[in-house]
């Protein structure tokens, strides 16, 4: 099991960029496969970038491909989520979550999770 802790979040103008970040414990980022979901109120949690646990492969939803650069610090134990342009529609609670070894983008497949950090975009 993976303790985590999401920060990084705010307020912040469209166009505008944030960095997240995910520090683990209990177990190494680099030992499992670890994502960035959120969610917005009155809709279900969606996937937005991942990163695999042996090679570090990235992927990313349509909706922040360009945008968003999924990263891991193996020394500092910690996820990043940098979001570069954006957009009103991406206000949401964002969440990083750990999936062992299997590379998905479903959540129910994620078994560890932190308790969200707020992200706000104003236009």
């Amino acid at each position: 099991q993976v303790q985590l802790v999401e920060s990084g979040g705010g307020l912040v103008q469209a166009g505008g960029s944030l960095r997240l970040s995910c520090a683990a414990s209990g177990r190494t980022v680099s030992s499992t496969t670890m994502a960035w979901f959120r969610q917005a109120p009155g809709k279900e949690r969606e996937f937005v970038a991942g990163i695999t646990w042996f090679r570090g492969t990235t992927f990313y939803a349509d909706s922040v491909k360009g945008r968003f650069t999924i990263s891991r610090d193996n020394a500092k134990n910690t996820l990043y989520l940098q979001m570069n342009g954006l957009k009103p529609e991406d206000t949401a609670v964002y969440f990083c979550a750990a999936a062992g070894r299997k590379t998905t983008t479903q959540a129910r497949e994620f078994n560890d999770w932190g308790q969200g950090t707020q992200v706000t975009v104003s236009s």
